[in-house]
């Protein structure tokens, strides 16, 4: 397992998180990992139960959808898995639009977010 196009790993939350999540939404959907290194061994997560509980308002108030937050345990360290569906819409994070393309979170600028957002407009009429 690697991260790919719907998945990603994450040693401990920060907010700038948030804007992996809105790339997923943008896209085909996907999961963020926490307590998870980068080659995806599990090295738990401190606070967990405290994160499982602010994470979903924190990604409602900011990004305005819903995320799933499922706690698991291997070997006795908790890791959270961050469920993001994707959205019809265009979601933004504080005026950006992401998108996950590949292992990556990328920006959209310039005439790919034109393209994008007169996509996602098309197919709301």
């Amino acid at each position: 397992m690697s991260e790919n196009q719907h998945l990603e790993w994450k040693e401990s939350w920060r907010d700038e998180f948030i804007a992996v999540i809105c790339g997923f939404a943008n896209a085909e959907g996907g999961s963020l990992h926490l307590g998870r290194n980068d080659k995806g061994v599990i090295v738990g997560l401190s606070h967990s139960a405290k994160l499982l509980e602010d994470l979903p308002n924190k990604v409602r108030d900011v990004l305005g959808i819903l995320v799933a937050v499922n706690v698991h345990e291997e070997n006795g360290r908790p890791w959270l898995e961050i469920v993001v569906d994707a959205y019809p819409n265009p979601i933004s994070y504080r005026g950006h639009y992401y998108q996950r393309s590949g292992s990556t979170n990328q920006e959209l600028k310039g005439t790919v977010l034109d393209r994008f957002l007169l996509r996602r407009q098309a197919r709301r009429f």
